[in-house]
């Protein structure tokens, strides 16, 4: 039997711990160690993200957990002993890698429930590529696209 991307979550949920946007604030002002990882793709990253996070799409994030990749990320891959919070739009995708990322030997790593969506949510600050604050409410906007009725399904 197939599983949707819900039931994917809902497995992995139970291996995963996850931290509130006010927890995650918080924890990052309280030890500077903590690694923001955004596994967004670079659009999404680029159009608004939290200051001083790093982006490794989801798609490549195994080969940006590693060396020997033309996407390694040094800082990344040394980062298996820190604390590493995983963030993505709304928390689903970010509970997927952070498992990934255990299986990978990654000791504390936890997924931002909500996502960037409840971070701007929380009123707390987003970014643009530029390093320019961006508007709460266009970010909602861009945090919160319309489903089309294609998409929808049956």
């Amino acid at each position: 039997m197939s599983k949707t991307f819900k039931d994917l979550i809902a497995d992995t949920l139970p291996e995963i711990e996850e931290l509130f946007p006010w927890d995650v604030e918080e924890l990052t002002e309280s030890d500077e160690s903590v690694l923001l990882l955004d596994i967004r793709e670079q659009d999404e990253f680029d159009a608004l993200h939290i200051k001083s996070s790093i982006l490794a799409p989801r798609g490549i994030l195994e080969a940006c957990c590693d060396w020997g990749y033309a996407e390694t990320i040094p800082e990344l891959v040394t980062a298996r002993t820190r604390p590493v919070i995983v963030i993505c739009r709304s928390g689903n995708r970010s509970v997927l890698a952070a498992k990934t990322m255990q299986e990978m030997g990654y000791q504390q790593v936890k997924s931002m429930k909500t996502g960037v969506k409840g971070w701007n949510d929380s009123d707390f600050p987003l970014f643009d590529a530029n390093g320019k604050q961006v508007d709460p409410d266009w970010a909602d906007s861009v945090l919160n696209p319309a489903i089309s009725p294609e998409q929808l399904g049956e």
